[in-house]
């Protein structure tokens, strides 16, 4: 099943469906829909659209399913009156927003099917979305429990709905596609009448070209060739005209978003000793002499392999840290010899409050010199103290 043949159930929940993302609303959160479409239409991901789902607290928000695949993984958060069913590996996997406080939380790989119920909309015990092995998601009436309202297809946009056929990340396996009837050889041609030709006599062999190398004959099977010759031991090269070292990324640090890089202030990769440490009220003690990002699940887009930063991750039981939310690092310039932070556009933002000044917002993109005891606030009951190295 591909993005032309997404389709959907009338009902009162409120679907937005963009190329990355595809967010569901309950009827009571309709003056935050034109703001969440105009987000999910310009192809913002899981992580951003999440962020803004929860930004204002859970507490005001009775139900949401936010769907996002890329890259061949499925992510799915289901939240109240909600719930989702999937195909994935063979096996059917269901997600209820209704056995949980908060939300329910699965990713997924190899999905081949899917289907989005909302609103109290009741499909039975049968199979669903996988119910008539087509792979459209809908069951023909047989797989959806109730069988009336027709369903209709949806490519992107914002429809009102109460179930949702959701396109995999690859395409659907259902009954195989015949086969293409074989064309007809042609009928061979009948060859011309041919006169009675002349014997030729066999020419002479002819020897090779002067100065052309004859390649020796091939041994008979089982009879053992001469061995070839020694090869020539290769020179190594010098340092000046080797190539670049091996790229040393631990294959664990994931492509994410930061701040734009115009608006970071440079510094050094790595520094010889470190300019500060930081100590967390999670308990981790890391030294400041590279970049340090820091998150719920921190990510690094802009950083090349050779200069990986420390990723730290805190916890946040009530999503009020984003998930890259601030920057840490040796500074340049002016700043050399001390650490800088800087706010990476969190949802819920950052406060620092430095010896003998008030505390201070952070500015989005604005790099801040620390001086040792300063305490930075991400929220969430998660401080870190900066302290000398």
């Amino acid at each position: 099943m591909t993005a032309a043949t997404r389709t959907y159930r009338p009902g009162q929940w409120f679907g937005i469906f963009g190329d990355r993302a595809t967010v569901l609303l309950p009827p009571s959160e309709k003056s935050r829909v034109g703001a969440l479409w105009a987000m999910v239409d310009d192809g913002a991901g899981f992580d951003v659209v999440l962020d803004a789902l929860i930004s204002e607290g859970l507490r005001d928000l009775p139900g949401f399913v936010l769907v996002s695949s890329e890259d061949g993984e499925t992510k799915v958060v289901v939240r109240g009156d909600a719930r989702a069913r999937f195909t994935a590996a063979g096996e059917v996997v269901e997600v209820a927003g209704s056995d949980v406080a908060t939300w329910a939380e699965r990713s997924l790989r190899g999905v081949t099917a899917s289907l989005l119920v909302v609103g109290g909309s009741s499909d039975g015990d049968d199979d669903g979305g996988e119910g008539d092995g087509d792979g459209d998601g809908d069951g023909d009436g047989d797989g959806d429990g109730d069988g009336d309202g027709a369903a209709l297809p949806i490519d992107g946009g914002l429809v009102r709905v109460r179930e949702v056929a959701e396109p995999p990340t690859s395409p659907v396996s259902g009954a195989p596609s015949p086969a293409p009837a074989p064309e007809p050889a042609p009928e061979p041609e009948p060859e011309p009448e041919r006169a009675a030709e002349t014997p030729v006599p066999p020419a002479a062999p002819v020897g090779p070209a002067p100065g052309v190398t004859t390649p020796p004959p091939v041994a008979p099977f089982g009879v053992p060739s001469a061995p070839p010759p020694p090869p020539t031991p290769a020179v190594p090269s010098s340092p000046s005209s080797a190539g670049p070292p091996p790229d040393d990324h631990d294959g664990d640090t994931r492509a994410g978003r930061v701040a734009e890089p115009d608006q970071q202030q440079p510094g050094p990769a790595v520094t010889s000793r470190p300019v500060a440490r930081l100590v967390f009220s999670s308990g981790d003690d890391v030294a400041v002499d590279r970049a340090v990002l820091v998150g719920r699940s921190p990510e690094a887009r802009r950083f090349s392999p050779g200069d990986q930063p420390r990723l730290v991750q805190v916890p946040s039981p009530q999503q009020e840290i984003s998930s890259t939310h601030l920057e840490i690092r040796p500074g340049a310039g002016a700043d050399h010899g001390s650490a800088v932070v800087t706010d990476l556009g969190s949802t819920n933002g950052t406060v620092l409050v430095q010896p003998g000044l008030p505390p201070e917002d952070l500015r989005p993109g604005i790099a801040v010199q620390l001086v040792p005891g300063a305490i930075i606030d991400l929220g969430d009951g998660v401080t870190i103290q900066v302290i000398n190295p």
